[in-house]
């Protein structure tokens, strides 16, 4: 029997939300990774001139699409892939849900995930059927496994895998004969040494898995770096093989990606410098925010990429997303992320400047004032 699908866990935080909203000088929402920068605007006009969109698009992505997606893995993330190796997606959270399903996993198998992970990683099991194990250690990965993620870096928070660490990974799964996906979509975003002078390693990288990516697939998405979440642009890399399959069921289940926004992607994927220019302005954000939660007695864990801060009080997290709320700012509890986080809440980088320097200002004053 299937398992019961949960309530959507964002859903609870409409008290907290409507709390902020009370706040005198309005809520400053801190908990969604929505990007709110302006979409690049060479991607824009290439989205509109490529509207006269008659004729269905290819699933499998047009050619050039998928030469800018191969000849990107190569320039951004050192790893060498065929233009048959990849396949545009429609969004990487459709993936992540749907994967288990497009690879034929069922009742009485299973799907690892990290132990501190975003949800959408044990639905899309739940979709299926599927036990969802919540397991970081390799050794501990149960029989009967047949898809394993790992997020590098993390959602929530921001930890990053070494190479070494994926190369376990890989190894294991391949012991276990299941399929490995690394989720990067945040592999830009490096703050801390050495990831801020360092590649972040694709779990495709040299180091991980030579030239061998059997079983082994890499999930990228443009809506962060790119600000291109509206669009639904993401794709994956990997095994051949493994490709070519999801390719056959994605083209039964009419999965394929827009036309306009597969022309959109060749624009963002070939400019770096719009992704330069958003990495300065989230490194901005986050040099404001840290200090001010630090000096009201948070403590930073993890958050060396990504685009989160990972913080704790040691206190529940419903009540830090309370106290949070009295502040007027929005933040998500780490009661979403697994059980090994009920004391951590997650702040999204992901605000206009304004609102991000508002927050910092009203977290210094709260911590100054006197009890």
């Amino acid at each position: 029997m299937r398992q019961a699908i949960p309530e959507y866990p964002w859903d609870a935080m409409e008290p907290y939300a409507a709390r902020a909203s009370r706040h005198p000088e309005g809520a400053l929402n801190l908990s969604v990774g929505s990007p709110v920068d302006p979409s690049p605007s060479a991607v824009r006009e290439a989205l509109a001139a490529a509207t006269d969109a008659h004729a269905y698009p290819a699933t499998a992505g047009a050619p050039a699409l998928r030469e800018a997606i191969a000849e990107w893995y190569g320039r951004r993330r050192g790893v060498s892939v065929a233009a048959d190796a990849v396949l545009p997606t429609v969004g990487s959270k459709e993936l992540v849900a749907l994967l288990p399903f497009l690879l034929g996993i069922g009742a009485g198998e299973a799907v690892v995930h990290p132990t501190i992970a975003y949800p959408s990683y044990a639905m899309g099991a739940a979709l299926v059927g599927a036990d969802a194990v919540a397991a970081d250690d390799p050794a501990t990965w149960p029989e009967h496994t047949r898809l394993v993620w790992v997020n590098s870096p993390s959602n929530p928070d921001g930890r990053v895998l070494d190479a070494e660490a994926l190369s376990a990974a890989v190894e294991r799964a391949r012991e276990l004969g299941a399929v490995i996906a690394g989720d990067e979509c945040y592999a830009e975003f490096g703050w801390e040494a050495p990831w801020d002078e360092q590649r972040i390693p694709s779990i495709l990288d040299p180091r991980v898995v030579g030239d061998d990516h059997r079983g082994v697939l890499s999930v990228y998405s443009l809506s962060k770096q790119s600000n291109l979440a509206g669009y639904r642009a993401a794709f994956l890399a990997g095994d051949p093989a493994l490709v070519s399959r999801l390719l056959t069921v994605r083209k039964h289940a009419g999965l394929m990606l827009p036309a306009p926004v597969q022309a959109a992607m060749q624009v963002a994927l070939a400019d770096e410098q719009h992704v330069d220019e958003q990495r300065a302005r989230y490194r901005a954000r986050r040099d404001v925010l840290r200090p001010a939660l630090e000096g009201a007695g948070f403590t930073i864990e993890g958050s060396e990429a990504g685009l989160y801060l990972w913080a704790t009080r040691d206190a529940d997290a419903w009540e830090s997303v309370a106290r949070f709320a009295d502040l007027g700012i929005i933040v998500g509890p780490g009661h979403f992320y697994g059980d090994r986080s009920p004391r951590h809440v997650r702040l999204a980088l992901t605000a206009p400047d304004a609102d991000i320097a508002a927050a910092a200002a009203r977290i210094a004053a709260a911590a100054g004032a006197p009890d």
